[in-house]
């Protein structure tokens, strides 16, 4: 298979199947926002004369039949092709010959995967929104159906305030809120057509940029060259981070319900279909979903920090380096909706063990509210109330 950059001599084998490494896997997912990206290119080659009107209709019609192809599972990228692009272009030559030759006129392969990537992401942010508002609903019917419930709120691990499962649910519910609107701001900053930049210093020929981003759904254009590239690594760490903040949230509500359900304080009893076993001790059950949502957050938390560690220190331009962020963002985006389609069906199914909840709001963790008792009944202030609860408090340590 002929590659784009080809100038007549043969690749080390070692060296070629080091560089394509998984690329030609990880463009399955990209390739059809590669296609699509393509024929609106065709379209403005056409609308500025670099392609004949019979010519476009050709690559047009050939473009939407690969499309076919690859939504039916029935096209691969061959490892020698090495990425998606190779895999549209040599498409096109064989149906069409001369004609697909001109589909890569002022266009690299830098602003397409850009391209490509930016419409993908777009795409895969706005699915973590549904998955979020999703979410958010299942944990406003939890608090209907136990907010009202009342136990003993902890802090340092320790027996705390009252507190009830609205408030706490809510809490979450919150957290997913804000979430969202960093997604959203993200979506907003990743929202610039970089098509017609080329590999980073533009393209020598007059090209119409506004057409292909409109006609691609972007809210404007991209037009520093240099900075599209540069872009790229930052976007995606922009974006590595803000699934992070999803991650964290469902991290530390993961670690409540761990604890909330521990026999020994049991507030949240997790429905055996939840849980696994174990190989050894036939009592147990065992909590892996949520330890496993946990745990995704420090993978996440890694890839963040993988991403701005490959892309930091480079000079202004493309670097191979980059090939290695594309799966970092996708498997991110499978692992985050992984993880809140598992938290959605543990608040769908988790129940909340009423009496022990009445047994946790023992005397001392009423003290707070002793204290503002004396504030508004006796007149005291509230440094000198403290000292008598703390007093009373003390004295039953004894």
């Amino acid at each position: 298979m002929p590659k784009l950059w080809e100038k007549g001599y043969d690749l080390d084998s070692l060296i070629e199947e080091f560089t394509v490494g998984e690329d030609y896997l990880v463009d399955m997912k990209l390739i059809k926002y590669d296609v699509k990206a393509s024929i609106v290119h065709a379209e403005m080659l056409e609308k500025m004369g670099y392609l004949e009107r019979h010519e476009f209709i050709k690559i047009k019609e050939a473009l939407e039949e690969l499309l076919t192809l690859v939504e039916s599972g029935k096209f691969c990228i061959d490892p020698e092709e090495e990425d998606s692009h190779t895999a549209i272009e040599n498409f096109l030559v064989q149906k069409l010959g001369e004609a697909g030759k001109k589909i890569h006129t002022a266009r690299s392969r830098n602003d397409q995967v850009l391209t490509a990537l930016r419409l993908l992401y777009k795409d895969e942010l706005k699915d973590v929104c549904r998955h979020l508002k999703g979410l958010r609903s299942v944990l406003r019917n939890f608090a209907k159906k136990y907010g009202h419930i009342k136990f003993a709120g902890f802090t340092h691990t320790r027996k705390a305030m009252p507190a009830n499962f609205r408030m706490w649910g809510m809490a979450l519910c919150d957290a997913l809120k804000d979430d969202e609107i960093m997604i959203n701001l993200t979506i907003r900053l990743i929202d610039q057509s970089p098509l017609g930049t080329g590999a980073g210093y533009g393209v020598p020929i007059k090209i119409d940029r506004n057409y292909i981003a409109n006609r691609l759904g972007f809210s404007k254009v991209q037009r520093n060259p240099i900075y599209s590239q540069n872009s790229r690594a930052k976007f995606d760490y922009l974006i590595l981070h803000c699934l992070s903040q999803v991650s964290y949230d469902l991290n530390r509500f993961a670690s409540d319900i761990i604890f909330f359900s521990l026999p020994d304080i049991g507030y949240l009893i997790i429905p055996e279909n939840l849980c696994t076993g174990s190989s050894i001790m036939p009592q147990k059950m065992n909590p892996d979903p949520v330890e496993l949502v946990r745990a995704y957050h420090s993978r996440i938390i890694s890839k963040a920090l993988e991403s701005a560690l490959i892309s930091m220190n480079l000079i202004s331009g493309y670097h191979r380096d980059m090939q290695l962020l594309k799966i970092t963002v996708l498997e991110t985006f499978k692992d985050i909706k992984d993880m809140l389609r598992v938290t959605c069906r543990i608040f769908e199914k988790i129940q909340v063990n009423g009496n022990k909840c009445k047994e946790s709001l023992t005397e001392e963790v009423m003290a707070t509210q002793e204290v503002y008792r004396l504030l508004m009944e006796k007149g005291m202030s509230f440094r000198d109330a403290y000292r008598v609860v703390a007093e009373k408090y003390g004295s039953d340590r004894k």
